[in-house]
């Protein structure tokens, strides 16, 4: 793909109530100053990380279900695709929601269910298409009105409220010394966009790969995503009267109630371009599971109808209690993914990859099976501790005991097999 063509559509993801809310969730729990800390410290740290992920994924064009297969092998990458596929399911099912409340709160008579059904119809379509035929095009169309929707709520708000001088102030009286290290490590929860990172930038040209590492998938990425998202919401949560806590069911209708139907159009852009990621890397992920575990072979488009009816069904279940306790697990394997393939990346910057050979892996590659359970199993032992502080360390130590777990048992991997080698 162009290097224009690959960021229309790579920029789909930047668009999300998720990174309103998360802002404004964190300000008022941790004070804005220790949010804008915490976003500005995830800009940093996503842009160098997806600088070399995507650079390698571009000069490889692997996917994250064939790297899998070189890190755990051919069974132990199943699990990376199904985790791939599941969380990219309950982020569509988040966010087809927000759509489906606001249509049913500006239209009643439709019903939820009703609605919830009408988004999912024109979601999985919007994914048969190909990304660089189809999804580039349909979300560069949509990216001007994401940004002028986003300003125009902001400046709405203001016009009818007053411009609310003190939103930096925002948060409790008593703040932590450490929230910005909070912050900072609640957005390592949404690591998964390294995944999502390494499925799109496969599509890029090798002489664009300092553009991609630099611009689209680097640091400029994520001070849209995180930072402007993240302050608009901050000053939308001080500005804007809320009635009970606040989520991104309260943001949308503080926002229709704020637009009317523009408010709807708003919401309508941010989700459906925002979809159109998660659908896609559901499906292309359900689809390299169900051929590594099970040989089953079908079309994208079938796996998109499946991940269109799955979608449909939790959207109508009361699932979101153990539905953000599955992601905060998933997250845990997530962020061990991430550290082992960065240990992998580096190790190996010139290293060619056969794809041949990939397709010949052994079931399992012991050496990155052992890091990447070691690694979770600290994390979730971390994550379920009733300690507020050592529960904050959770995602920062599995990452680090996957990158040294994963160098250390390659590297004597690597000793052993070239000693072998001498000796023959």
């Amino acid at each position: 793909m162009g290097r224009t063509s690959l960021t229309m559509a790579w920029w789909a993801v930047c668009s999300a109530m998720f990174y309103i809310v998360i802002g404004a969730s964190l300000a008022l729990n941790f004070g804005a100053r220790n949010a804008i800390i915490g976003m500005l410290l995830s800009v940093l740290s996503y842009g160098l990380i997806n600088a070399v992920i995507s650079r390698y994924a571009i000069r490889t064009g692997l996917t994250v279900a064939s790297f899998s297969r070189i890190l755990f092998g051919s069974v132990g990458a199943s699990l990376a695709t199904l985790i791939f596929f599941s969380t990219a399911i309950y982020y569509a099912v988040f966010e087809g929601s927000v759509i489906a409340v606001a249509l049913n709160h500006l239209y009643p008579e439709l019903g939820y269910s009703v609605a919830a059904l009408i988004v999912v119809l024109y979601s999985v379509p919007l994914i048969f298409g190909s990304v660089q035929n189809w999804l580039d095009k349909f979300n560069g169309v949509l990216l001007p009105f994401y940004l002028l929707g986003l300003l125009a709520a902001v400046a709405l708000s203001i016009a009818q409220y007053g411009y609310q001088s003190q939103w930096l102030e925002l948060g409790p009286q008593v703040q932590s010394s450490y929230g910005w290290w909070h912050c900072f490590v609640s957005y390592m929860g949404v690591w998964i966009l390294m995944m999502f990172t390494f499925d799109y930038a496969r599509f890029g040209k090798p002489e664009d790969a300092q553009y991609h590492g630099r611009w689209n998938f680097g640091m400029p990425f994520y001070l849209v995503t995180f930072l402007l998202n993240g302050v608009a919401g901050i000053y939308l949560a001080s500005s804007i009267p809320q009635e009970g806590a606040l989520s991104e069911v309260s943001v949308v209708l503080a926002i229709l109630q704020l637009m009317g139907i523009w408010g709807l159009l708003f919401v309508w852009v941010t989700q459906t371009r925002i979809n159109t990621a998660n659908y896609y890397l559901a499906a292309v992920n359900m689809q390299a599971f169900f051929a590594l575990m099970f040989r089953i072979h079908h079309a994208r488009w079938v796996w998109a109808i499946v991940v269109g009816a799955a979608v449909y069904g939790l959207m109508l279940a009361d699932v979101f209690s153990w539905l953000l306790q599955a992601l905060a697990w998933q997250g845990v394997f997530v962020v061990a993914w991430v550290g082992i393939a960065l240990a992998h990346i580096l190790a190996n910057r010139t290293t060619k990859v056969d794809s041949a050979d990939i397709q010949h892996m052994h079931a399992f590659n012991i050496t990155g099976l052992i890091a990447w359970f070691s690694a979770t199993a600290v994390g979730m032992i971390l994550l379920e501790l009733a300690n507020p502080v050592l529960s904050s360390l959770s995602a920062p130590a599995t990452f680090l005991v996957s990158f040294g777990a994963y160098r250390l048992l390659y590297s004597n991997a690597r000793q052993a097999r070239l000693s072998q080698r001498g000796k023959l």
